[in-house]
């Protein structure tokens, strides 16, 4: 910085905005002069040194279902207002707030070169697709930290505007972004590890380099009576859609979920299907569409007597960078579709 105030822009979503709750989740973004809501506590955690030049506001809906609209057009109001900063939120444990953050702090600095910061909750779906793109700081699920948060959300802000050095995520609170650092360190790899173990057979307390992510356990579903008399569903995460896209999955942290009509057919052609998904190389599944989705082999199962019968839909979505919230939502949902239409087991497919 050149001396001259802080320009910092803030994002907010509909509610904290002050605009409305679930009724209003489907504005548009605006641009509002001046600091909005809990943009005050910016303000005056800025002090002189700096100015909340705007605020921008869009609803969560409208960020979530219209993902490139709505970024085109805030970033467009993000460069009117001429930030040396953004910072979204705080989101707290809200998921869609979480995901437009992270989305427009990441189009921040891809597209415009602006230094940008987020926060949310752990379990916000945000940190775990945007993590790595944007630093996220680390904040509780409610509301009640708030100045808190912004002050730490501000803290690295600057030291991002003045290209000053950055800290640990355990010493600037923001989520580990999986990068690798060169520093030197007083003992060898080798001795750390000896040391850590030692501690653990001992009792006593230490802290490890190596921070694996924690899963609830999944339990097996009872097993099937008799596939024979079964109505078994093909359920895929894998993006294969009709031609046209008509449910408009998206190919990566998808939304939503198909179910597609196989009354009829023993084969998929491959002139009625692409596929929706950014992580994977598609090309064998566009040349036949049963590498993923295998209507061919279940008829012969179906021909064969050793399933009952076979689902006339096929349910889809794609499962790439999926938050594990987001996931589970869509299970939910593909699961009580197939309850409603008396499915009894899933064959489910993926890359």
């Amino acid at each position: 910085m050149d001396g001259r105030p802080l320009r910092v822009v803030h994002y907010l979503n509909q509610m904290f905005g002050g605009i409305g709750g679930e009724e209003a989740a489907g504005i548009g973004p605006r641009s509002v002069e001046g600091p909005v809501g809990p943009g005050r506590v910016l303000a005056q955690a800025l002090g002189d040194s700096g100015t909340v030049v705007a605020t921008l506001i869009c609803g969560d809906n409208y960020v979530v279902e219209r993902a490139d609209e709505a970024l085109a057009e805030l970033i467009a109001l993000l460069r009117a207002a001429e930030p040396d900063l953004l910072l979204a939120g705080p989101a707290f444990n809200a998921g869609r707030y979480g995901q437009a953050c992270g989305a427009l702090c990441a189009a921040a600095t891809r597209e415009l070169g602006i230094p940008a910061v987020t926060a949310m909750a752990e379990e916000n779906p945000g940190v775990e697709l945007y993590h790595r793109d944007v630093y996220v700081v680390r904040t509780g699920d409610t509301a009640r930290n708030m100045a808190a948060d912004l002050g730490a959300m501000l803290a690295l802000g600057r030291k991002l505007v003045d290209g000053a050095p950055v800290g640990r995520p355990s010493e600037e609170g923001y989520y580990p972004r999986g990068r690798v650092v060169a520093e030197l360190a007083a003992k060898p790899a080798a001795a750390r590890a000896v040391d850590m173990l030692l501690a653990k057979l001992r009792g006593a307390p230490f802290e490890s380099e190596v921070h694996l992510p924690r899963f609830q356990p999944t339990p097996a579903p009872p097993p099937v009576p008799d596939l024979r008399r079964a109505r078994v569903a093909l359920v895929t995460d894998g993006g294969l859609v009709p031609r046209g896209n008509p449910d408009g999955i998206e190919s990566r942290a998808a939304t939503r979920f198909g179910a597609y009509p196989i009354a009829g057919l023993s084969d998929l052609r491959s002139e009625d299907y692409d596929v929706s998904h950014g992580g994977y190389d598609t090309s064998a599944v566009k040349e036949d569409p049963d590498r993923l989705v295998p209507v061919d082999a279940a008829r012969e199962l179906e021909a064969a007597g050793i399933i009952g019968e076979l689902y006339e839909h096929f349910l889809s979505t794609c499962g790439l960078s999926n938050p594990l919230e987001n996931s589970r939502r869509l299970g939910r949902e593909m699961a009580e579709h197939l309850r409603e239409a008396g499915v009894d087991a899933v064959i489910l497919t993926s890359t």
